[in-house]
């Protein structure tokens, strides 16, 4: 009987052992939650899902009932819209970084962004400028934001091509698809952007602070507690800060 009782004691507690943390994320942030995300399995056991996309899209998601623990945004607007709305943990929103946007051409471009900074975008050989839908995508309304300050917006807006997020806008210029593209400096300071384009950092004053935040959802259970509490140790915070996101 006493082995019959450990059995099933066993098979109660495997799916825990095996749950996974389910963890939304901001396309700009490709390459450094991944790198968390490995440093975070290797030191605890626990499992991470991970599923990159824009904010917007994630945010309607997950009030539609997405499968979601934990949430990391490109702003700080839909998590604290998730919390009041009670999709998640009372007071869990917090600010893990503030990011920026960079504009990037590849090497190949007769286009030196450190030498014309934005006026680079008015260019004749500049055909298609991209950048993540704005509709959607933080990022994309601090680009817009970015090239009104500079007063070049009317001239550049019918060569906007959208990506549905930061990593599909970033995939268009690097791909060729667009001849330039203002992307987040999270991505431009990746090894495969650094290694095959060339980049200016647009500054900050020139749109609206990118402050980024995560929150816990209210299905996240102890697996996802301890991601999220991960996520605002030093470890994490030193991953941040070596792809921009300072504070």
């Amino acid at each position: 009987m006493k082995w019959l009782i450990g059995f099933l004691w066993l098979l109660m507690v495997a799916p825990l052992e095996a749950e996974q943390v389910n963890v939304a994320a901001a396309s700009d942030l490709n390459f450094a939650i991944k790198e968390i995300i490995q440093q975070f399995e290797r030191e605890t056991g626990h499992k991470v899902r991970l599923t990159l996309g824009s904010s917007g899209n994630f945010y309607a998601q997950i009030v539609n009932g997405a499968p979601f623990d934990v949430f990391l945004s490109a702003d700080l607007d839909y998590p604290r819209q998730l919390e009041k709305s009670g999709y998640a943990a009372p007071g869990s929103t917090s600010i893990y970084g503030v990011g920026g946007i960079a504009l990037w051409v590849r090497k190949d471009s007769r286009i030196k962004p450190d030498t014309k900074g934005m006026k680079a975008l008015l260019e004749p050989s500049i055909k298609k400028v991209a950048i993540a839908n704005p509709e959607y995508a933080p990022y994309g309304r601090a680009a817009i934001a970015a090239m009104q300050k500079a007063q070049i917006y009317e001239s550049v807006k019918n060569k906007l091509v959208l990506g549905e997020n930061m990593s599909q806008a970033a995939q268009f210029v690097q791909s060729g698809a667009a001849d330039a593209g203002i992307i987040a400096l999270s991505i431009a300071l990746s090894e495969p952007m650094e290694r095959t384009g060339l980049y200016w950092v647009i500054p900050r004053d020139n749109y609206p602070p990118l402050e980024q935040g995560a929150v816990l959802l209210k299905r996240g259970g102890t697996e996802a507690k301890a991601f999220f509490d991960w996520l605002r140790g030093e470890p994490a915070r030193r991953i941040f800060e070596k792809y921009g996101f300072g504070q």
